[in-house]
Formats: C-alpha cells, sequence, structure tokens
C-alpha cells in the first residue's frame, strides 16, 4: 500500500479522534468521519486495520498523557501536604537537612524567632532550643534558651508523658 496513503489515513483519523468526544464516539464513527474527510471508503480490511492502529496508538498516547498529568497532580499534593505539615510542625521534609548559620543542624522550627537544634559543644552532642535574631540578613542565637546534654535530653524525653498530662489538666482546668 502507498504511504502517502497511509499517512493520509492517519492524518485524517487523528484530526477525527482530537475532535471527538472519547466517551461518544466509537472506531466505526471515526472510520465513517475519516472517509468522508479524504473521499474515499476506508470499510475495506486493509484500510481498517489501519484506522485500528492509529485510533489504538492514539489512545494510548491519550491514557499517557492521561497518567502524565495524574501523576502531577498528586506529586503537587503531596508537596501541598508537605508544606503544611512542615508549616504545621516546624519541620522540613526528610532529605532537605537545614543549617543555622554556625552550621548547626535545625530539627524544627518552634516559632519565627524559635528553634530546636543539635549542636556540639567541646566535643559533646547537645540538643539546644533557642531564640534567635537577625542581623544583616543572617540569624544568630540568643542567649536566651536552653542546651541539653545527652542525658538530660533522655531524662526529657523520658518524662514526656507526665508534661503531657500536666499540660492537658492544667488546660481542662482553665476552660
Amino acid at each position: 500500500m502507498d504511504s502517502d496513503v497511509e499517512r493520509r489515513i492517519g492524518t485524517a483519523v487523528r484530526e477525527v479522534l482530537e475532535e471527538s468526544d472519547m466517551n461518544e464516539t466509537t472506531e466505526y464513527k471515526v472510520r465513517k468521519q475519516a472517509s468522508e474527510r479524504l473521499g474515499m471508503d476506508l470499510s475495506q480490511p486493509k484500510y481498517k486495520a489501519i484506522v485500528r492502529q492509529v485510533v489504538q496508538s492514539f489512545l494510548e498516547e491519550q491514557k499517557a498523557k492521561e497518567d502524565q498529568r495524574a501523576n502531577a497532580v498528586a506529586e503537587e499534593v503531596e508537596a501541598e501536604e508537605e508544606e503544611d505539615e512542615e508549616e504545621e510542625t516546624g519541620k522540613k521534609p526528610s532529605g532537605e537537612a537545614e543549617y543555622t548559620e554556625d552550621g548547626d543542624l535545625i530539627i524544627c522550627k518552634l516559632s519565627e524567632k524559635r528553634k530546636v537544634t543539635m549542636q556540639e559543644f567541646r566535643g559533646k552532642p547537645l540538643v539546644s532550643i533557642r531564640e534567635y535574631f537577625k542581623k544583616g540578613g543572617k540569624e544568630f542565637p540568643t542567649s536566651k534558651g536552653i542546651s541539653l546534654t545527652e542525658e538530660q535530653w533522655s531524662i526529657l524525653r523520658k518524662n514526656l508523658p507526665a508534661i503531657e498530662k500536666a499540660v492537658k489538666k492544667m488546660e481542662s482546668s482553665t476552660m
């Protein structure tokens, strides 16, 4: 078969498909409309095969585009959820470590000015909860805050349930 004829059939079929409501159209309707556009009978088996191949190819492309759009939407939703979580908890998404001007690892931001960091002082790791101030576009720690050694952090962590219980009790008595 002449490749020019195949190309013309393919072009006509694609045009019909692009203009069609894919929920309503059938291969028969596509073939009939393409026949009218080309002024030739596409019901012969050799032409039907070309039409079917073009329709199949078009549908696969549409499915791939739909999948790409769905993936893009899912990624966008995921990014928004991570942003929301970051805003709510002050944590950065995993894999995105952030550091202070001094090179201390920022665990989370408690507020605009307060951060929880991991730092090293005289070779010992410290969990530091501290206020920061901005100067010349950079942030620096203030003396307002506390730094806990591993032992102190362990004691605090072990007592968090008791602290939470006391806070809840205090909150319920003020309501």
